[in-house]
């Protein structure tokens, strides 16, 4: 399977339900009392994106977009409008939003990452496909310029320092960021309303492993 660096039509993805889903494995006891495991590190997201009554080319967008990447064979880029960015919703993206490591003074490539807290937990979360020109990164609080002193490969995430960073010191992203997806299903079904309006009443996507 190959992954098409293109996004699906956020204005079409923009009302989709979704979000992330686990996998946990429980064993109830004799005593009562459960184990709890799960075979995964990392959620997985689903969506759907069923599209209600639109306007004819809306659905043809869809349809286009559907065959060229031959239904489920090949994976592309979604925008969750729920989780898009390194920062809250209210907040603007800033180079300082989300820690990504720590200098060594040898390491210079460092992945992105997204942290979720609650509590005294969290989960850290690779990030894969940042937004091309939207990656903001700092070093010691120190904001640097990106194709002067760090490049970002859109396609894996991954941050490249031109001279590693000094030891212990702490570097920080702000990014914009796609989730890598293909879709659930080899068919689409298309219902034409009138002449002026159509609906597609299901879009299953799934999230990829890369």
């Amino acid at each position: 399977m190959a992954f098409h660096d293109i996004r699906f039509p956020a204005s079409l993805s923009f009302g989709a339900a979704g979000g992330p889903e686990r996998r946990t494995e429980i064993v109830t006891l004799a005593n009562g009392f459960e184990e709890r495991n799960t075979p995964w590190e990392h959620s997985r997201r689903r969506y759907d994106a069923g599209l209600g009554l639109r306007r004819p080319d809306d659905l043809e967008q869809v349809l286009a977009f559907f065959e060229a990447r031959r239904g489920q064979l090949h994976a592309f880029r979604w925008k969750d409008w729920a989780d898009w960015r390194s920062c809250r919703p209210s907040q603007a993206i800033e180079a300082f939003d989300q820690r990504i490591g720590v200098g060594d003074g040898v390491t210079r490539v460092f992945q992105l990452s997204k942290r979720y807290r609650s509590g005294d937990d969290s989960y850290l979360r690779p990030i894969a496909k940042p937004v091309a020109g939207t990656v903001l990164v700092a070093i010691a609080d120190d904001p640097k310029v990106e194709g002067q002193e760090f490049s970002v490969d859109p396609a894996t995430g991954l941050v490249t320092f031109t001279a590693a960073p000094d030891i212990g010191a702490v570097i920080t992203a702000g990014f914009e960021f796609d989730v890598p997806v293909r879709f659930d299903t080899d068919r689409i079904v298309i219902s034409m309303a009138s002449f002026k309006a159509g609906e597609i009443p299901s879009i299953p996507v799934v999230e990829v492993r890369l």
